[in-house]
């Protein structure tokens, strides 16, 4: 490694993202593409993936390389961003206090709940006819 990278793996749902950080001027690279190309025209889940750059103040300091795969679109982007706040921490202790009460340092838990045998899906029944 000739110049510093500081790699993390952040989790959403079913979707795991390996963000690399380097040195650089604030580009994001997903899966070989630019973030905007990767997501489309969706400016919300843009900032909701520079959220931890900005609330440290790093949006020009970083490029973020990451691989993503599993879920969508959505859960992926929710993935960099935890593995962005995780690196951010591993580059500098002090943001930790930041990102914690921001919620990115916590992984998102919620999953699909499993199918049911005897129902239709995890909670819905079938049509209850009483005659």
């Amino acid at each position: 490694m000739a110049e510093q990278e500081i790699m993390a793996t952040g989790r959403r749902k079913t979707s795991i993202a390996v963000v690399k950080l380097v040195k650089g001027k604030g580009r994001v690279f997903v899966n070989g593409k630019t973030l905007k190309n990767y997501i489309g025209n969706r400016p919300a889940i843009e900032m909701l993936v520079y959220r931890p750059l900005v609330l440290t103040d790093n949006q020009e300091k970083y490029d973020v390389r990451v691989k993503a795969t599993g879920g969508g679109v959505v859960a992926q982007c929710g993935a960099i961003r935890h593995g962005i706040a995780r690196a951010l921490v591993k580059s500098n202790e002090e943001y930790r206090n930041v990102l914690r009460l921001e919620g990115l340092l916590t992984r998102d838990p919620r999953v699909k709940e499993r199918k049911k045998y005897g129902r239709k899906r995890a909670r819905k029944r079938f049509q209850f006819s009483k005659r």
